[in-house]
């Protein structure tokens, strides 16, 4: 009997299949998840499956606090579920630091969550940034700095 894939042969595997379909030559791509609990990565991977979530934001400061590079136009990325299992690969199509208090009705319904509503991503997204940024040097406020990535699905596991 066959065992099942690991985590990490999916993300191999996501890899070469993509590169035949597209003729690249990628041979390593990061992998994450959305959000910071299990309920809400494993539906916001859903929405970009299904084609209704083209947006994620994370904190300028979150990206200082762990010296993480900025997201750039044409990165690609494999997002996965709450367990790490590999589902699928975006391409970053718009990077734009964007202060908390000036996210638009348009942007938020481009994050797709919810009711896609502002009232209902300022309800999510300002308890999300007092968690992802605990522990670090930085306080959320109003005018703190916000990296808005926009993505497209660019691939879906095939298995």
């Amino acid at each position: 009997m066959l065992q099942p894939l690991s985590n990490e042969q999916r993300i191999n595997k996501m890899i070469a299949d993509f590169n035949q379909q597209s003729s690249c030559q990628i041979s390593t791509l990061p992998a994450w998840h959305f959000c910071d609990n299990e309920v809400d990565a494993n539906e916001c991977a859903d929405l970009v499956l299904q084609g209704v979530k083209r947006a994620t934001t994370s904190s300028l400061y979150w990206f200082e606090a762990n010296n993480e590079a900025l997201p750039r136009v044409g990165d690609l990325a494999i997002f996965t579920n709450w367990q790490g299992r590999p589902l699928g690969i975006i391409e970053t199509t718009s990077v734009v630091i964007t202060p908390y208090n000036q996210i638009t009705e348009a942007y938020a319904a481009l994050e797709g969550e919810g009711d896609k509503s502002l009232r209902y991503w300022q309800q999510v997204h300002w308890p999300y940034y007092q968690r992802e940024l605990h522990g670090t040097a930085y306080s959320r406020h109003p005018e703190m700095p916000l990296v808005c990535e926009q993505f497209q699905l660019v691939f879906k596991e095939s298995s």
